[in-house]
């Protein structure tokens, strides 16, 4: 059929608003969820190795822990993600001797220092037929002149599925630089190869919510396909912008990698059938440049932060340089899978926690029952949960780490970027050392480093030149590469002090955390990201105004750390302020719920 005019009417410019409540009504949400229109979640990344995607971080943890918590709420849910045909792993290799250069760390004593390591990315190659997946069919995609052929695969559980897009040379995730040609094959591949993908299996989507904006294009793809099958464009915008929910986990715009028109032409217009969304594309281009999140927010009516001082302080402006404003629904973890099973057990007997993972009614007065002795005998078991999990993860002397129930053991376990500070604590070497060694303490260090980014590695290089330099660090500090949830898991479990301390304004929500305070973990934290949702009573906070400062204050939280586990009456009462306060936010089944109530979807009984 031949295309309807072309109605160019950017919802930013309308002066007719009665005109605009009108069409918004009569494209009103689907109200119920049904295994035919489903609550459909696109991510680019999805970390989840039982079902053998092994993907980036934070982000794709929290994605397939939606997935779990939907399947357990038993909610028609649908993720479409790339099956990545290669996962990315770290180990530590020789290295040639630390640089000349200015240490990044304030002790001269880790300056030109021979380190024997460095951590070195390495392939693997994975095979989706190995976990379950079955092959449906494929779809296409048009880049660079070419036919690109995209395998769809599937894998089903009793109300959740995976629908999953493929090819041989996808490549890893996040391969290329964010603003590669390879990086917008794969954003497009996912949108408008994901789009095709449901319609291939039957599906439309109650609403579709994008995981971060590298999945913008699936909105595009049904704006596109509303307007090719004759709705006109005006139309097809407020029904799509109706049925789409934006979730960003980023919070400076600026931040964004940009993509230039002329990789638009050769990756993205190809796939676009519609003049008018063309058209409309075209006028986002702010010399020969766009953003991503600026059309993301014009194709989403419904925004969210995932904290509440993430969606306070985020910035981010629309086609007009307005600021867009974002609801808070903070990120929550999948209980089931992070606690270990004798507190996850304790937890459900005593009824603090209901069958989805929601905090029962009275659950204040449920953890009562956790008193000082009980969280020593339940965090023993999580040790010897933590020995079986690290025979598989040498430290950084080749040595494989069995911790007694009464060894003290600090980790800090995230991905490796400059804000989260991996080298706060190793500020001063040897305060450090007057912090671990009168208890005999231990320190766990690990997160992976994003391929490329030289200066993690080299901080990284300074912290083990720092560590074996002192003869009780070299023993008592121990980095572990490769981390991945298997580990994550075994540290939550095991350990009796977190330490998150990102530069307060820049980390969106963090959940490494929450695993860690559900698993009867102090928390040291400075009050970022979901960490701030309530006071700062709440937790063992480090302040500041340097880093100094803050490494500081870090060592005297530390040392009240040590003291606290040693204090019955202080152990209980901090243990027990922690879940009161956390474990609402910590739930994921809370934040499914949250994003029911913000899109007022029901699920069909």
């Amino acid at each position: 059929m031949t295309e309807k005019p072309y109605f160019y009417h950017p919802l930013e410019n309308i002066e007719d608003i009665e005109v605009f409540e009108d069409a918004m009504e009569r494209k009103r949400l689907t109200p119920k969820l049904n295994e035919a229109r489903p609550y459909m979640y696109f991510t680019l990344e999805y970390y989840d190795k039982d079902n053998g995607i092994r993907g980036g971080g934070g982000l794709g943890v929290l994605a397939a822990d939606t997935r779990r918590v939907a399947e357990r709420m038993q909610l028609p849910f649908v993720t479409v993600t790339p099956f990545y045909p290669v996962e990315m792993h770290q180990r530590l290799a020789a290295c040639e001797e630390l640089g000349d250069g200015q240490s990044l760390l304030d002790s001269e004593a880790t300056q030109n220092v021979a380190v024997s390591v460095a951590p070195i990315d390495e392939e693997w190659r994975v095979n989706y037929a190995d976990f379950g997946f079955s092959y449906v069919d494929s779809v296409f995609i048009k880049c660079c002149g070419n036919l690109c052929k995209l395998d769809v695969i599937e894998k089903r559980f009793k109300t959740t599925r995976i629908l999953a897009i493929t090819e041989p040379n996808f490549g890893s995730l996040y391969q290329g630089l964010s603003g590669s040609d390879h990086r917008l094959y794969q954003e497009v591949a996912l949108g408008f190869g994901g789009y095709q993908a449901l319609k291939l299996v039957g599906l439309r989507p109650a609403i579709i919510q994008l995981n971060e904006v590298a999945t913008f294009f699936a909105a595009l793809a049904r704006l596109d396909e509303l307007c090719k099958n004759g709705m006109d464009f005006y139309e097809a915008m407020v029904y799509v912008r109706k049925h789409t929910l934006y979730t960003n986990h980023t919070l400076v715009q600026a931040a964004e990698a940009e993509f230039s028109h002329e990789q638009f032409e050769r990756f993205v217009y190809p796939n676009v059938r519609s003049k008018a969304v063309r058209r409309w594309l075209d006028g986002q281009f702010t010399d020969s440049e766009i953003r991503l999140s600026s059309v993301a927010t014009l194709l989403a009516e419904l925004k969210n932060g995932v904290s509440k001082l993430h969606a306070a302080k985020a910035n981010y402006q629309d086609a007009n340089g307005e600021r867009v404003k974002f609801k808070a629904v903070t990120n929550g973890i999948d209980v089931f899978k992070w606690v270990a099973p004798q507190i996850l057990t304790f937890y459900q007997k005593c009824g603090i926690i209901d069958s989805i993972g929601c905090v029962s009614a009275n659950y204040r007065e449920a953890l009562e029952n956790l008193t000082a002795e009980k969280i020593r005998e339940l965090k023993h078991g999580g040790r010897e949960i933590m020995n079986q999990i690290l025979e598989n993860y040498p430290d950084q002397n080749g040595e494989i780490l069995e911790f007694n129930t009464d060894d003290f053991v600090f980790d800090f376990k995230r991905r490796f970027v400059d804000y989260k500070r991996p080298e706060l604590a190793f500020q001063d070497p040897a305060r450090l050392r007057g912090v671990l060694e009168p208890y005999g303490a231990h320190y766990i260090l690990t997160g992976r480093i994003h391929a490329g980014d030289e200066n993690m590695v080299q901080k990284l290089q300074q912290i083990l030149a720092a560590v074996e330099r002192d003869d009780y660090l070299k023993t008592h500090v121990h980095y572990l590469a490769d981390y991945d949830e298997k580990l994550a898991f075994g540290l939550s479990c095991g350990c009796n002090t977190a330490i998150n301390v990102p530069i307060v304004g820049l980390e969106a929500c963090g959940t490494s955390w929450e695993k860690d305070v559900a698993n009867l973990q102090l928390l040291i934290s400075t009050a970022d990201g979901g960490v701030a949702d309530l006071p700062r009573e709440y937790h063992l906070d480090v302040t500041g105004s340097s880093d100094a400062e803050e490494a500081e204050s870090l060592y005297a939280r530390m040392g009240e750390a040590l003291e606290i586990w040693g204090n019955d009456f202080d152990l209980e009462y901090r243990i027990g302020t922690q879940l009161e306060g956390f474990l609402p936010i910590i739930s994921g089944a809370r934040m499914v719920k949250d994003y029911l109530d913000m899109t007022g979807l029901t699920a069909t009984k």
